[in-house]
């Protein structure tokens, strides 16, 4: 029987800003509905990494194909209309608009492309997953909480109806009740097959949420596996330490 093709495969991609190099023959692939988690200390090249497979890196390397097609050579907004979408690290809100139009803007693809009436489904789903956001409708955005501020970026994210979520650093500066939360949505939207790349410095939650990790130093994949196998890793110890 034919093996499925990979809704993502990356192969050998290398990525740099301007004349330095970041990433060196990063290759995996991934599976629809399935997860990656992307693990490494700070400057290992994790944000690199999704920000060079949602094409925001000016030069890149090697290959990225989805669904089988090139997507290496794409401007950004082109493969988000690919279906792939990223909640940047800093979550990069217009805090000026409301939530409601946060929203309203990470729905352009789907106006932009036919798919208009297909908003409304699609705010309704995100206002399920984050019952909080649809009870802020009309705030600000600049005024809420950080936790709210993440589950605002998702959710601008999923208005897109991506196939493909690049998730990068979640977590960072949130109190734990506030990550667990956040980690229980991730959970949930699993479930629904949305295929998932998590780059994350928590890395207990992190190979919860997995199917496969990788981890990776000074650019380059160091260790790989599912979660079992590099729980508890010494090699994961020394590769965050430094020794």
């Amino acid at each position: 029987m034919a093996t499925e093709k990979p809704l993502l495969d990356v192969a050998n991609l290398s990525a740099a800003y301007g004349q330095v190099r970041i990433l060196q023959d990063i290759s995996f692939t991934l599976a629809e509905g399935e997860s990656l988690s992307v693990l490494g200390a700070n400057g290992a090249g994790k944000s690199t990494l999704l920000r060079a497979i949602s094409g925001l890196m000016v030069r890149r390397q090697g290959s990225i194909r989805m669904a089988g097609k090139e997507i290496s050579t794409l401007r950004a907004d082109e493969i988000v209309h690919r279906g792939i979408s990223q909640v940047p690290e800093g979550r990069r809100l217009f805090f000026p608009l409301t939530v409601l139009e946060n929203l309203e803007a990470g729905a352009l693809k789907l106006r932009n492309t036919g798919r208009g009436a297909e908003v409304k489904d699609a705010l309704a789903s995100v206002f399920d997953l984050f019952p909080r956001l649809a009870e802020r409708r009309g705030q600000v955005s600049g005024t809420l909480s950080g936790g709210e501020q993440q589950m605002l970026a998702i959710a601008r994210a999923l208005m897109s109806r991506p196939r493909i979520l690049l998730l990068d650093e979640p977590s960072v500066g949130l109190a734990p009740k506030v990550i667990e939360a956040l980690f229980g949505v991730l959970h949930t939207l699993k479930g629904t097959g949305l295929t998932i790349i998590l780059a994350e410095q928590h890395v207990p939650m992190a190979l919860d949420l997995a199917d496969r990790a990788i981890v990776l130093r000074l650019g380059q994949i160091a260790l790989g596996g599912t979660p079992a196998e590099l729980r508890d890793s010494e090699d994961i110890r020394r590769i965050y330490l430094g020794g």
